[in-house]
């Protein structure tokens, strides 16, 4: 450990503080978009492409900050997010119009791009071992389990007390989870001499990311086959090749590729890219028991409560799997039973209240199996990170999170649309959920692959530690 100071519990949840402030502005306002678009008179356009700049700017941004906090500071980076989302959630506050709106969600975006890997980077200085497992299992409890939280209490605040105050909560959120913090040493890879950084990677990047975005959140609308969204994915495939081509004949680089010679970090991060491409499965359920069964946002939402609840319980049960078995198993099994929970979703064919009992179920399937993946693929993913890269890894293994949920959601409601166009909802809902089904069983296959029998099992401290060149 760093500075020989040991983390401590006031660090993990001053963390996972941080972590909410994200889900509280990023999922919250999902829920309330008639209240917001009304009260602040902007279109639903406008308030959706709003929505969707905190995920474009946040994956913009995440690698590279990630990297500047390995640079000057994992703490300074941390600091910066959490300042920036008070700043972003404060001009919500104020917001009377369409300007403070889209400017709050792009500083928002921004604040969690810092946050983000920067608070996995610290657990990773400050922990060790199983210690270090407990600290991640809160984050991915703040992690995976906020995003339930923050749309259940995002509901209710607004019911209560108005949609800005979701916003004034997530700013108190930032102000006690930086007191909590401000112990924290700072924590950086040895200086070897004058700050360096690659802007011409960032710029490349960020070309890429828009195009890819634009992509998956306009493909649909735009049609697939129309010039802008061919254009955008050419754009966005040419960027990436350019980007890796520039990278690998660099020495300062935003992205050190030598992070995926190592197995069990590749394994984990394309896993958990896969398993977030699941989200599509949200979208495709909630919209097919309102339009095709005639439940209510409020039905709906009671459906996936189970989810919440389970996903919330197991995820400290996967950090003991882990620390008992080592960190394969409990992702194998997290991904078969999230994959199972999915596919129970898709028998359309059963009657009203079967067919509610399955897809309650299959909810809570869905959230033990990532309660049981979450801590030992984040685990994965941080121990097998060279230390002086660790922030890096850490927002490469998020950014994947990112846009495995987008391009999930985006190309299931694709399935769903065109087959609900013909007006079989059964058989769109069918389609839909059979394309998460997919996804799960290719994350299940890349852990298989990938990942070592040993990986996240306890160690000897005398143990070389050093696993960046795993074969």
């Amino acid at each position: 450990m760093e500075n020989g100071y040991k983390g401590t519990n006031k660090m993990i949840i001053g963390i996972v503080f941080g972590v909410i402030t994200f889900w509280l502005f990023a999922q919250a306002i999902v829920n309330v978009v008639p209240t917001v678009q009304e009260d602040l008179g902007v279109s639903l356009g406008t308030l959706n492409i709003a929505i969707s700049l905190t995920a474009l700017f946040s994956g913009m941004f995440i690698v590279a900050a990630g990297g500047l906090a390995d640079k000057i500071g994992r703490k300074k980076i941390a600091v910066i997010g959490f300042i920036l989302s008070i700043i972003g959630s404060f001009c919500l506050v104020i917001a009377q119009g369409a300007v403070l709106l889209i400017i709050g969600r792009i500083i928002q975006g921004i604040s969690a791009a810092f946050i983000m890997p920067s608070t996995i980077a610290l657990m990773k200085a400050y922990f060790e071992g199983a210690e270090r497992q407990r600290a991640l299992s809160y984050w991915s409890i703040g992690s995976w389990g906020g995003s339930g939280v923050a749309s259940f209490a995002g509901g209710a605040i607004a019911t209560s007390l108005g949609w800005r105050w979701i916003f004034i909560f997530s700013i108190i959120f930032a102000i006690v989870g930086l007191f909590l913090l401000r112990d924290t040493p700072e924590s950086k890879q040895p200086a070897t001499g004058k700050f360096q950084f690659d802007y011409t990677g960032l710029a490349i990047f960020i070309v890429t990311m828009i195009a890819l975005n634009l992509f998956i959140t306009y493909g649909a609308d735009w049609g697939w086959t129309s010039v802008k969204t061919i254009a955008a994915i050419i754009v966005a495939i040419i960027g990436l090749i350019v980007f890796i081509k520039v990278e690998n004949n660099k020495e300062i680089v935003l992205v050190d590729f030598g992070v995926f010679k190592n197995k069990a970090y590749t394994g984990a991060t394309i896993s958990n890219f896969l398993l977030n491409a699941i989200a599509g499965t949200l979208v495709v359920a909630n919209t097919y028991v309102q339009v095709g069964r005639g439940f209510n946002s409020l039905q709906s939402g009671m459906l996936s409560l189970g989810y919440l609840v389970v996903v919330l319980s197991m995820i400290r049960v996967g950090e003991k799997i882990l620390q008992k078995v080592g960190a394969k198993s409990p992702m194998v099994w997290g991904g078969i039973i999230t994959t199972i929970g999915v596919a129970m979703m898709g028998l359309t064919f059963l009657p009203g209240f079967a067919y509610t009992v399955v897809v309650f179920v299959g909810f809570a399937l869905f959230g033990l199996g990532l309660g049981l993946y979450a801590t030992p693929s984040t685990d994965t993913s941080v121990s097998n990170a060279p230390s002086d890269k660790v922030g890096e890894a850490a927002g490469v293994y998020k950014m994947a999170s990112s846009l495995g949920s987008a391009f999930g959601v985006a190309i299931s409601a694709t399935a769903y649309g065109a087959v609900a166009a013909g007006g079989n909802l059964e058989a769109a809902a069918t389609v839909g959920i059979i394309v998460n089904v997919i996804f799960g069983i290719l994350s299940i296959i890349s852990v298989m692959i990938l990942v070592p029998r040993d990986a996240g099992k306890p160690v000897p401290a005398s143990s070389d530690k050093k696993l960046q060149t795993n074969p």
